[in-house]
């Protein structure tokens, strides 16, 4: 039988409206819930039976607290990488400085340039744990993908951030092996730790086993690990945090993530008990959190962490033109479209990009359906070539093809021999370079090429705008901090689950007691 304390009398239970939600936002405070001793009528405070009492909540106590214990964070909060760059060192720096998580974007760019933004990081912040950087699956270019794993080895990177993997390659396992140790207790510890974004099951089951005997073996023979980091690596997942990809800019298989984020759960508690691991991987979300109430959602979901990426285009700190932010700032739920991706082309693989604005969606779209269509370049017809080079390339397949050997000479050559051999592979290279550019177009802010900016947006940007509407974060201007949008994700969170826990109390929240206005927050 449940015991009820009656509280000394006082003025009246507070039931209206304007009650309720002053203890809504009040999240830092106790609030108890009352039942009015005449009427029966839930509410905050004053006489009658004391109900419960809800503990005061802060955002730091949003997801799991072994994700802070293990990264050095305050919040269970990551800004995620956004390639190219856009993801800044400066976005990191302060991202980390906030007590948050922030990964550099380093898919797309050449190893000498990741290397600069590693140096730039290192000086910056020392010996802070709460920072990373992208290691992005590169299919096409295998050797990059492994440069990239020995530069962040080499020069110490708290965590890689594994995104766009399709499979464990020998890259991503070596990052997850080095510098692995037991103590005294047999317990293994992490020199790197790894995350894994993922959005499909079969996917994340290979992330959160430890790693493939023959792959480690190989690392092995090759001097890339010891025995004993191989022998370690065979008892730990690959990585201890895991995040389910919804409906996200960029890369994207468009999942929703409240039907993705309950799987990998369940997936996660399936292996855990098969390898009887000491520890439970954390399994995060991202895609689609632009919002306080996706934020809050997620975390009700169970996520560990959550993820933001497009919302942070528009960011300060964001690499990316003033232009482009803007194109950003106009966009609603339904501004989103996919086109296909520069680095997994031949693939067929998606990316999802802004659509209004812009027609990059639309020529991208055309140049797949030419590669397919047509077995090379030679066999254009001359209306089609004259439609590609005006409509689409905006210069001529010669002039093109002389900037693509420049380009590889230097990256690669063994692309361009390739290409001598292969005429289809030839045409993908060609177009190829208008989709890396294209994203290159709108960082550079070149508004000669405006129709051809490829913006990676998901939907979460058109909940954001209209969230911010008439808010400090919707003025652009130096006035849009990074920082500023987390904070401001995470109190709302906060404030919505308060709402949340009050009204499965039986109290009767107003709808106004949902919705949590921007404002300019401190670190307090």
């Amino acid at each position: 039988m449940t015991t009820v304390t009656r509280v000394p009398a006082a003025d009246s239970v507070a039931v209206s409206g304007t009650d309720i939600v002053a203890a809504v936002r009040s999240i830092r405070q106790p609030v108890d819930v009352v039942r009015d001793l005449d009427s029966g009528q839930l509410g905050v405070g004053g006489p009658g039976e004391l109900v419960g009492t809800l503990p005061p909540l802060y955002p730091e106590w949003l997801g799991d607290r072994s994700f802070g214990e293990t990264h050095g964070t305050r919040f269970a909060y990551v800004a995620g990488e956004m390639a190219n760059g856009i993801a800044t060192t400066r976005l990191v720096t302060a991202m980390a400085r906030a007590e948050m998580l922030g990964f550099f974007g380093a898919g797309g760019l050449a190893p000498e340039r990741v290397e600069a933004a590693v140096d730039e990081l290192v000086t910056a912040l020392g010996d802070r744990p709460n920072w990373g950087v992208n290691l992005i699956h590169s299919p096409n270019e295998p050797a990059v993908e492994d440069r990239v794993a020995e530069l962040l080895l080499r020069r110490g990177v708290p965590i890689v951030s594994a995104s766009a993997f399709m499979d464990l390659t020998p890259a991503v396992v070596r990052c997850s092996a080095t510098g692995l140790r037991a103590d005294a207790t047999g317990r293994v510890h992490r020199r790197t730790r790894v995350f894994a974004k993922v959005s499909r099951p079969e996917v994340a089951a290979k992330f959160m086993s430890p790693a493939p005997a023959e792959l480690l073996n190989s690392l092995v023979a090759k001097g890339q690990l010891t025995e004993e980091e191989a022998r370690l690596a065979a008892r730990v997942p690959v990585v201890e945090d895991i995040t389910a990809e919804g409906d996200s800019g960029g890369h994207t298989d468009n999942r929703p993530l409240v039907s993705l984020l309950p799987v990998l759960l369940g997936l996660r508690d399936e292996i855990t008990a098969r390898y009887g691991y000491d520890r439970t991987v954390r399994v995060g979300a991202a895609g689609g959190l632009g919002t306080p109430a996706s934020v809050a959602a997620a975390y009700a979901l169970g996520a560990a962490y959550v993820v933001t990426g497009t919302v942070n285009q528009i960011a300060d700190e964001a690499g990316i033109s003033e232009d482009a932010k803007e194109l950003l700032a106009r966009a609603d739920l339904a501004d989103v479209t996919t086109a296909p991706a520069a680095d997994m082309f031949e693939l067929g693989a998606k990316v999802q990009v802004l659509g209004r604005g812009t027609m990059f969606a639309v020529r991208g779209s055309r140049l797949y359906e030419i590669y397919r269509t047509y077995p090379s370049l030679e066999a254009l017809p001359p209306q089609e070539r004259e439609r590609l080079e005006r409509q689409v390339l905006g210069a001529s397949v010669d002039d093109v093809w002389a900037e693509v050997l420049r380009f590889w000479r230097r990256r690669d050559p063994a692309e361009l021999t390739r290409a001598e051999q292969d005429p289809k592979h030839r045409m993908a290279l060609v177009f190829r370079w208008y989709l890396g550019l294209s994203s290159r177009w709108a960082i550079d802010g070149d508004t000669a090429r405006r129709a051809d900016y490829q913006i990676w947006c998901g939907p979460a940007m058109g909940a954001f705008n209209r969230w911010t509407e008439g808010s400090f974060l919707a003025e652009p201007g130096g006035r849009r901090p990074a920082v500023q949008i987390a904070r401001n994700l995470l109190e709302g969170a906060a404030v919505l689950t308060r709402a949340h826990q009050l009204r499965t109390h039986g109290v009767p929240v107003p709808a106004e007691a949902f919705a949590f206005a921007p404002r300019p927050l401190s670190d307090s």
